[in-house]
């Protein structure tokens, strides 16, 4: 439920904001958790352009504070901007140094908010299976990150992937060299039934172009469609080749986050299944609980100074 307050009695707020390649959500909240405002809006993987990513956070932001009543002038804000892309070290400083209205700001990826989110910042792991896929773990204090490089030398197993092989399937029947099944007709109608569209549209199609494919193969492969079912089966393989190597590096609980996250599980090892817990929260309350754990050191820095 959302709260109301008088814009002067606002001294501090905490602004949380989960972005991926699909869309982006945010959440401002008070120091003690009380949730003033939400709002969504477009994608906000900044690895594909910091203007539109930074301008889906103020959509998102802008209907947080018009839910609360408020406006940025009469908030000090401290944002965690839990972000795609953010893993990489230049589109990173480059974010950092982006004029944003915020009082602080912090940014990391949303793999790792997902993960603060899932265990409560405690000790453990998560794989992300949207539009792009990575694994991230903590494990006394450290954080292991797997896959996750971008679309399409990385991203095993998400909806960028599996859009991209039903797309690659639709050609080789096209071909003749499998054949057709109910899915590879319909992602060509899509098309027109012209195989030339495909490879057109392949030409200027970002990830969240080729996961709006991945519900298709997931409807199909709930009617046995082998070629769905074999794209299913092969994402899997992906992500339990993550989970792998997160248990190897000390992960012992996982969590499944993401918007392909369900249909995936079924899917999935026996031993992957083992070790899946439910996650305690998502990226936007872990984003929200890393904003909390920032005003508290900035809060304890500020006394010490006053002090010393």
């Amino acid at each position: 439920m959302l709260g109301t307050l008088h814009p002067m009695a606002v001294t501090a707020l905490l602004l949380g904001v989960d972005g991926g390649g699909t869309g982006c959500r945010a959440r401002l909240t008070d120091l003690e958790g009380q949730v003033w405002g939400e709002g969504a809006a477009g994608p906000a993987n900044i690895r594909f352009g910091l203007k539109e990513s930074f301008a889906s956070v103020m959509r998102a932001t802008d209907a947080c504070l018009e839910q609360a009543g408020l406006s940025l002038a009469d908030t000090d804000i401290v944002a965690c901007l839990a972000l795609a892309g953010a893993s990489e070290p230049t589109h990173l400083a480059a974010a950092r140094t982006y004029n944003l209205p915020f009082s602080h700001t912090l940014i990391t990826t949303d793999a790792h908010a997902a993960c603060i989110g899932a265990h409560g910042g405690r000790n453990g792991g998560i794989i992300i299976v949207g539009t792009g896929s990575v694994g991230w773990g903590i494990v006394a204090g450290r954080e292991h990150r797997v896959g996750g490089w971008g679309f399409p030398v990385s991203d095993e197993g998400s909806g960028a992937w599996i859009g991209c092989e039903a797309a690659r399937r639709v050609l080789w029947a096209y071909d003749g060299r499998i054949p057709w099944t109910g899915l590879l007709k319909r992602i060509l109608a899509r098309f027109d039934g012209d195989p030339h569209a495909i490879v057109r549209w392949m030409g200027q199609a970002q990830p969240r172009d080729f996961g709006v494919l991945a519900p298709l193969v997931v409807e199909y492969s709930a009617r046995d469609d082998a070629v769905a079912c074999e794209l299913m089966r092969g994402a899997a393989n992906h992500i339990d080749g993550m989970a792998s190597r997160l248990a190897a590096l000390g992960v012992t609980r996982l969590a499944l986050s993401g918007g392909l996250a369900a249909s995936m599980e079924r899917w999935l090892s026996p031993q992957t299944r083992e070790r899946l817990v439910t996650p305690e929260g998502d990226a936007l309350s872990g984003a929200l609980q890393l904003a909390r754990l920032e005003a508290k050191a900035m809060a304890q820095s500020l006394l010490a100074a006053q002090n010393g």
